[in-house]
């Protein structure tokens, strides 16, 4: 099998997303969707997708200003204060012991 057959496997759409939608969401999705050349269903898959990443890059990548990274790196690096209490629950048996 050739790397682009075994990718076109890997990404076949198998999975099925269903939702629901008021007639203006439908109507402004339908015009999107024909302005940008797609059916509703690419113009949406497309649109999640995208949204989808943003949300779990936002997630994962922040940017700071060198001070403010400083700062973060020092707090990193700070040796841990001792939490009695939270020694403490940690040694007791939870609700599913």
């Amino acid at each position: 099998m050739t790397s682009s057959a075994a990718k076109k496997r890997r990404d076949a759409k198998v999975e099925r997303l269903e939702l629901r939608a008021s007639p203006s969401q439908t109507s402004v999705i339908r015009q999107a969707a024909a302005a940008t050349a797609k059916t509703v269903t690419a113009f949406v898959l497309d649109a999640a997708t995208v949204e989808a990443q943003r949300t779990i890059a936002d997630r994962r990548l922040f940017r700071l200003d060198p001070d403010r990274w400083e700062r973060f790196v020092n707090a990193l690096d700070r040796p841990v204060k001792e939490k009695l209490r939270l020694r403490k629950l940690m040694k007791r048996p939870g609700i599913l012991d």
